[in-house]
């Protein structure tokens, strides 16, 4: 049984298949003819540092672009994941949205508390601290005579119908160390600009999927398991889209993605392959 209304199927297959033709049209403007002999290649420029000589005098120019593509779509693809997140997130809940600014005064030693939590969370030989035990120290610090201004962006910011609130950053599932320790520095300082704590306002490190298998026990990468709370404020895959929506989503999700690509697939190759 479905659980995405057709208005949000509608939307998000409107959404992507928008974000296809957007990557194709510019794939099309930043590739060179097929056509182009070599001595006229090497005549070209680009500030970019993009011209591959070999490559362009031995692989088919339709390869080339359909690569070019390819790469493109891959880079571009996460923000899909963010947008595709707010679409449900807009049929479960009061309200959905992406760039969430959450800003307000806080005081220069409730700062220094986030940054010595995230240092002790880093250097932690056994144990590491749980998270609401850190976002406790830190609203603990806060004062009233050192005020100075702070902004944070979420990703993606939800609001229940209950008033209360979810953040999440959605990002790479392989991150390396520096954006594990970045991410949980954002994270506090969410609680220590809204004043709370789970579960009046909740922070997650989301991944769209799991790049190891289906299940949690099976993710294996260690930046991710070693230097941020794992088990309190990390969401992989089916965990993340069943928190903004439900039971079921995420399937249902990929499925759509399944059919947005191959309705577009001869498009693709039409534009880039065969009729460029």
């Amino acid at each position: 049984m479905a659980v995405l209304t057709d208005t949000t199927r509608a939307r998000i297959q409107g959404y992507l298949e928008a974000f296809i033709t957007n990557v194709v049209d510019e794939t099309r403007q930043r590739l060179l003819p097929s056509s182009i002999a070599v001595r006229e290649y090497l005549r070209q420029q680009s500030a970019e540092g993009r011209l591959k000589p070999f490559h362009q005098a031995i692989i088919p120019a339709e390869l080339i672009r359909l690569s070019a593509f390819e790469r493109s779509f891959s880079t571009r693809l996460g923000s899909t994941f963010e947008e595709c997140a707010r679409l449900i997130a807009l049929q479960f809940h009061k309200d959905a949205r992406r760039g969430h600014r959450v800003k307000g005064k806080v005081s220069q030693s409730s700062l220094q508390a986030i940054e010595q939590q995230v240092g002790l969370f880093e250097h932690a030989s056994s144990e590491r601290p749980r998270m609401d035990g850190m976002v406790d120290t830190v609203l603990a610090s806060q004062r009233q005579d050192d005020l100075i201004p702070l902004q944070v962006v979420a990703d993606l910011w939800v609001q229940r119908h209950d008033g209360s609130q979810m953040f999440f950053e959605i990002k790479s599932p392989m991150p390396n160390k520096g954006q594990c320790l970045e991410v949980t520095q954002r994270l506090l300082r969410i609680h220590l600009l809204t004043g709370n704590r789970a579960p009046q306002v909740s922070a997650y490190f989301a991944m769209a999927y799991n790049p190891y298998g289906s299940t949690r026990e099976e993710y294996r990468w260690t930046y991710a398991r070693n230097y941020m709370p794992f088990d309190d404020a990390v969401l992989i895959g089916n965990e993340f889209w069943s928190l903004v929506g439900t039971e079921g989503v995420y399937e249902e999700l990929l499925e759509i993605y399944q059919e947005v690509g191959e309705a577009r697939a001869k498009y693709i190759l039409d534009n880039l392959a065969f009729g460029f």
